[in-house]
């Protein structure tokens, strides 16, 4: 969807990638961000030689609205990560894992998005850290007007979140619907959440669920 899969010698071979009506999956990557649509990639990715300041400035690169309103949204930023403005001078590539995650977010913000892909913010790390990750990413949903498309393999944490899922099995949607729906449906809870009508599942006992799955038949 970011259109980085070129590089990698990768195309869309079935159906298209349309971004409000419009066919994007010819453009470059650098046309895609300059419509709004920034990926948080897995892994984070930081400019590891650069201060944590610098790679949030990368971010607004392409944009040509003023140094002032650039400032303005670093300022904004930080605000959501006040981590990051203690340690704005410091080497990103020698920031922790869960900082390296919020500048990237971060970066990704002052590029003034409209959509961010935001692909597996909870890898490797703690349990805490992930909590505040998705408080910030509601926060700023619902106060930036910024919407998230969200790959997750965290089911517990992402549909708590979310307002609208969909579960990929094999890489086709096998079932969709609003989040709070999916929670509360027996066969999510019971192959996804570990959970089912008669309390928590262990791995044990559901380790054939693949044969039980009615959407795999």
């Amino acid at each position: 969807m970011s259109n980085l899969l070129h590089s990698e010698r990768g195309e869309v071979t079935k159906g298209s990638i349309t971004y409000r009506g419009q066919r994007v999956q010819d453009l470059d990557p650098a046309a895609l961000v300059r419509r709004g649509v920034i990926q948080v990639m897995e892994g984070r990715h930081c400019f590891g030689h650069l201060t944590v300041e610098d790679n949030l400035l990368t971010g607004a690169y392409t944009r040509t609205d003023g140094r002032a309103a650039i400032q303005k949204d670093l300022e904004m930023v930080y605000a959501y990560f006040p981590r990051l403005k203690e340690r704005r001078k410091s080497q990103a590539g020698y920031t922790s894992g869960g900082e390296q995650q919020m500048v990237a977010m971060g970066r990704a913000l002052m590029s003034r998005p409209e959509t961010i892909l935001l692909d597996e913010p909870s890898m490797g790390l703690a349990p805490q850290l992930v909590e505040q990750i998705f408080e910030i990413v509601k926060a700023v949903n619902e106060k930036e007007g910024v919407t998230f498309l969200l790959a997750e393999q965290n089911t517990n944490v992402a549909l708590r979140y979310a307002h609208y899922g969909y579960i990929l099995e094999s890489g086709r949607v096998v079932m969709d619907g609003p989040a709070k729906d999916l929670r509360e449906n027996p066969d999510v809870k019971e192959f996804y959440l570990g959970m089912s009508d008669e309390g928590r599942k262990s791995f044990r006992d559901v380790r054939s669920y693949r044969r039980r799955k009615r959407w795999l038949a």
